[in-house]
């Protein structure tokens, strides 16, 4: 019996390992880095399936890929959704490490029940000077 595999290259905006890896750590995702060929200092992350057909985030010099087999996919979730939670959890961490570097602390953070957040970013003002009244 011969099985056929046919690989799906499914484009991401995802452009930031460290990003990536903390998206990936929020949804309790295990995945491990492999060096690419062309590119010794950006990893792939392999997703293992306890049926061997992995799930991999393959750079390809200008983002990470989603590359597996739809076929053998044993998520918990359809890949679209999977694709959903992964870029939701990108873009807070995106967002809150940018934030971050310009001074801003995470005030408040939100999840609802319906999957959307909610998050509120402060940043107090240190040229303020004290003028005693």
């Amino acid at each position: 019996k011969i099985i056929m595999s046919h690989f799906t290259y499914m484009k991401t905006r995802f452009q930031n390992l460290s990003y990536l890896e903390k998206a990936l750590n929020k949804l309790n995702i295990t995945y491990s880095k492999q060096p690419t060929s062309s590119d010794l200092i950006q990893n792939n992350l392999t997703i293992a399936q306890s049926n061997g057909y992995n799930i991999e985030f393959c750079w390809n010099g200008k983002e990470y890929e989603l590359v597996a087999d739809l076929s053998f996919w044993i998520q918990p979730y359809p890949v679209e959704s999977f694709i959903d939670k992964v870029a939701q959890n990108y873009a807070n961490e995106t967002v809150i490490s940018e934030s971050q570097k310009m001074g801003f602390q995470v005030a408040n953070f939100q999840k609802n029940t319906d999957g959307s957040q909610i998050l509120v970013l402060e940043r107090w003002n240190s040229n303020l000077k004290n003028y005693g009244g």
